[in-house]
């Protein structure tokens, strides 16, 4: 049994596994008895098929001088003797890896659903009801993109959202809003009013009153004397100081504040500091949309450790979840993310090109055809003054580039009158496609309804004027690329990650490979598929054996197969 053999091939017995093991009673894994029948040499398309049962234990072991692999028998681990006579010699083994069994069962349990997955939530409605809904009858979570929206069209998504996922969980997005303030007020009083149970808290830079208050609304004991706080945050965060900020309680300061306002009582915020700001924070790596384009190797464990000082600091008897977000677009990112112990994963520019998002097709065939370069930063609409910066689709677009253009102008120049005539020329032919003081008298319109107050700085602080008029391009950016506007292709402006090119790369050639095949829900499904079957992979190699990369390679199946086999799971 020693020497060297050649690499085994997809369909050729894998013997060179058990090559220079010792297959005694004391090199063995285990034992492994049952019908032979059952069994099947260990090619590499025999593996690939026992791997993809997630749900039933797999044992490879030696038979003479061949590896055969088979679920089902009887399996002993462990023992230095053979039990009887027919115990083969077990080279490795799989436990089972059911896809419910993937994360945190925690996270399961207080969310009330069926997989630690999650959609996130993308503005103006990109994550769109039909999209939330979707995820929420098929035992997923998903947050609704209410950033962007006014409140009146936040409210009637809740009533459709309400009326069409009954019982069945969901989230909305709870955007920082440091422009508008008086906005963030508005939407959590819209969601304190219609019950809103679990919001996504994203782009904080450090904590304010409305998401404190809704925190810990309606905060009260049990009848057991636990501390019962209805409203739950899953805070996404890509930063130490401000996840700082979610695992601990809420300050002093702001209860004090919401005490003073009559929001809560006394009694209320004595509870309010003993539970932390978020039930779950989510580590954000690189990503679409706002973020610091962190590395997700360095960002989640350092997230997870962060989390557990804390809560020994703070003495949590159940620590906030911490999931992973950024770049989880195929199933090795997904099972990667759960090895390193994240408690649930969240998808964000994959969703984007599934025909139920709010866009149009136009987007989701640029999204579609992207590759994992075609992405780059962008000024922000709504932080443009700080020089927060979005990550955006490259491909197919003069967004990025235009966006940065607005943001130079911005930081030379005090005034539209200062702007040299060749500079503002061409922003008015090519960007704006009229004259500045046009865009103002339509942006002074919609401010005096949104808020007042911005119209009123901006008549006395021209530079302020000068970014909002600038914000008007950046917002009506989205708005174009949603609605699908053919003469403003150049300028869409499409929240994109590089995961985008990394799902392209894995479906290509497969049923999803064309966006009007994308669904949320089978996307979804396949990532947790492809993670348990990987998972299952990885305990085999922990213990030696060599799986060649076909017994390994994970291919898109359509919804109703994938249905039947967590069905019969």
């Amino acid at each position: 049994m020693n020497g060297s053999v050649p690499a085994a091939t997809a369909t050729s017995s894998l013997d060179s596994i058990i090559i220079g093991r010792a297959l005694d009673a004391g090199g063995a894994a285990g034992w492994w008895s049952g019908d032979l029948a059952t069994a099947a040499p260990a090619t590499a398309d025999a593996l690939r098929d026992a791997l993809g049962r997630f749900d039933e234990p797999l044992a490879i072991f030696a038979r003479g001088e061949s590896a055969h692999v088979a679920i089902g028998g009887r399996l002993v681990l462990g023992a230095a003797e053979r039990p009887d006579d027919d115990a083969l010699p077990v080279i490795g083994y799989a436990p089972a890896c059911r896809l419910e069994n993937l994360g945190d069962p925690a996270f399961l349990r207080d969310h009330g659903v069926r997989y630690a997955y999650m959609a996130g939530a993308m503005a103006n409605g990109i994550a769109s009801v039909e999209l939330v809904v979707a995820m929420a009858k098929a035992g997923l979570l998903a947050a609704f993109g209410s950033a962007g929206l006014a409140p009146a069209v936040v409210e009637l998504s809740i009533d459709r959202l309400q009326a069409e996922c009954g019982d069945r969980p969901f989230a909305v997005n709870l955007i920082h809003s440091p422009s508008e303030p008086d906005l963030e007020e508005a939407i959590v009083d819209l969601y304190l009013r219609r019950s809103v149970r679990l919001v996504s808290a994203s782009a904080y830079l450090g904590l304010t009153l409305p998401v404190v208050r809704y925190r810990t609304a309606g905060i009260h004991r049990a009848p057991d004397g636990a501390i019962v706080a209805p409203n739950s945050v899953i805070a996404k965060v890509s930063r130490v100081e401000v996840a700082s900020k979610f695992l601990a309680p809420p300050p002093a300061d702001l209860l004090g504040q919401l005490v003073a306002r009559g929001d809560l009582t006394d009694e209320q915020a004595a509870l309010a500091a003993q539970i932390p700001m978020a039930t779950d924070i989510t580590a954000e790596a690189d990503s679409g949309g706002h973020t610091d384009n962190r590395p997700a190797l360095a960002l989640i464990p350092t997230m997870i450790a962060l989390r557990d000082r804390l809560a020994l600091e703070h003495g949590w008897a159940e620590p906030p979840r911490v999931g992973a977000a950024g770049g989880i677009a195929t199933p090795a990112s997904a099972a990667a993310a759960f090895a390193m112990g994240a408690a649930y994963v969240v998808t964000g520019s994959i969703n984007q090109s599934c025909v139920e998002a709010g866009t149009s097709d136009a987007v989701r065939q640029m999204l579609a055809e992207a590759g994992q370069a075609d992405v780059a930063m962008a000024a922000a609409a709504d932080m443009f003054e700080m020089g927060v910066k979005v990550q955006v689709l490259k491909r197919g677009t003069m967004f990025a580039m235009r966006a940065e253009k607005l943001y130079e102008v911005y930081r030379a120049h005090e005034s539209f009158d200062a702007i040299p005539a060749p500079v503002r020329g061409q922003l008015e032919k090519q960007l704006f496609r009229a004259p500045l003081e046009e865009i103002w008298a339509q942006t002074r319109a919609f401010f005096v309804e949104r808020d007042p107050r911005q119209v009123e700085r901006a008549e006395r602080d021209a530079k302020h004027k000068m970014a909002l008029v600038f914000r008007w391009y950046l917002g009506k950016a989205s708005r174009w690329a949603n609605t699908g506007e053919a003469d403003r292709r150049v300028d869409y402006q499409v929240w994109c990650g590089p995961s985008m090119g990394a799902f392209n790369e894995w479906v290509a050639g497969s049923f999803l490979e064309p966006p009007a095949s994308r669904r949320v829900v089978t996307l979804g499904l396949n990532l947790l598929r492809g993670a348990a079957i990987l998972s299952r992979a990885q305990a085999l190699r922990s213990q030696g054996v060599a799986l060649p990369a076909a017994a390994v390679t994970v291919a898109p199946v359509p919804r109703d197969v994938l249905e039947g086999q967590l069905a019969a799971s």
